[in-house]
């Protein structure tokens, strides 16, 4: 991985040094035309946002936010790295969509996460006004999009957006399932 280059529009923290990904970069095996990017290929880019919590020991989630075909805002769990509660995933990837596209309104975005998100960061996509949710494995002891409860298009909120699950869901369950087990293995 290399460093992002300084004349990009999407800098990053000095915490991530993950260039970014734009559709172009995306090729077919069978030819050198670019294709049409799939929620696969941005869950991707989640996991390895995902391995970056797990690197610095924090619960290894992940999330980045697409727009127009290039990742505007990626994050992952800082919670214990920040001593900041609210540094979820997906929170630290809609602050960096934010501040890179210089609106906390992100209408035009599609976000994507390793899991589904918890009834905090749900509430931060709906006031962001995402376009589209797709996340990888189910929470069901604080998913807020269907596991627990349904913050997401509730009837009495005022925005509703696409909300596709299960997206590489075995990798995302697979990935926190052996953080969990290692963790109480070392007695944590």
């Amino acid at each position: 991985m290399h460093p992002p280059q300084a004349n990009h529009p999407f800098s990053e923290p000095d915490t991530m040094t993950v260039p970014p990904v734009s559709m172009n970069q995306r090729r077919t095996a069978k030819d050198e035309r670019s294709t049409t990017v799939s929620d696969e290929f941005w869950m991707e880019e989640a996991l390895r946002a995902a391995q970056r919590a797990l690197e610095a020991g924090e619960v290894p989630v992940g999330a980045v936010v697409v727009h127009a075909g290039e990742i505007v805002g990626r994050g992952w769990n800082r919670s214990l790295i920040d001593s900041d509660p609210t540094a979820h995933a997906e929170i630290v990837a809609l602050r960096q969509a934010g501040s890179n596209l210089g609106n906390y309104r992100l209408e035009d975005c599609e976000v994507f996460a390793t899991i589904e998100p918890c009834p905090m960061c749900a509430g931060a996509l709906v006031h962001a006004r995402i376009k589209r949710l797709l996340y990888g494995a189910n929470d069901p002891k604080a998913g807020a999009v269907h596991s627990v409860m349904e913050v997401l298009n509730h009837p009495q909120l005022n925005h509703r957006m696409e909300v596709r699950g299960g997206v590489l869901a075995g990798r995302c369950a697979e990935l926190l399932q052996t953080f969990f087990r290692d963790r109480r293995a070392e007695g944590r």
